[in-house]
């Protein structure tokens, strides 16, 4: 008889997600993707941090203060990360598990590569312009887009 607790795909693809925003440096809001293709494969993961070539300790990383002093214009989204990650062909039909809704710059990209579904985790900046914008061109470009469901326990990874 087989196992009936194993957890489900959605389970399976966040998780990794979430285990990828332990790789970002970021002090205030650390982000994770996963990209997926049709049948469930990982195509590519991303986490928010600095470009490649780019040190970590030569940029800011605060939230306030002029544009050039902070770390908004530095800063690689999980999402683009995980898109500029793939090494290999097409994205189309793909799905995109973010611990994070994307911000409009990333949505862009998400729609340009044919990602057909986002699913995410967090909302937090649904009421700002930027995430308006996100989910007003994914609708527009029928790209379906949900709220992770959590299954109701904990996953535990020791290492």
């Amino acid at each position: 008889m087989k196992k009936e607790d194993y957890i489900k795909w959605d389970e399976y693809f966040m998780g990794i997600a979430l285990l990828s925003t332990h790789r970002s440096k970021d002090p205030s809001t650390s982000v994770g993707a996963c990209i997926v293709s049709e049948d469930n494969k990982i195509l590519s993961v991303g986490y928010n941090g600095m470009p490649t070539g780019c040190s970590d300790d030569d940029y800011p990383w605060k939230r306030e203060g002029s544009n050039l002093e902070t770390k908004y214009y530095y800063v690689c989204h999980a999402e683009l990360n995980a898109i500029l990650n793939y090494t290999g062909g097409h994205m189309k039909g793909a799905k995109i598990y973010t611990t994070l809704f994307p911000c409009n710059e990333c949505t862009k990209a998400i729609i340009q590569k044919g990602i057909a579904e986002v699913i995410y985790m967090s909302d937090k900046y649904s009421e700002t312009d930027s995430v308006k914008a996100a989910k007003k061109m994914l609708d527009s470009a029928k790209v379906n887009f949900r709220q992770y469901n959590f299954i109701g326990k904990d996953l535990v990874i020791s290492l």
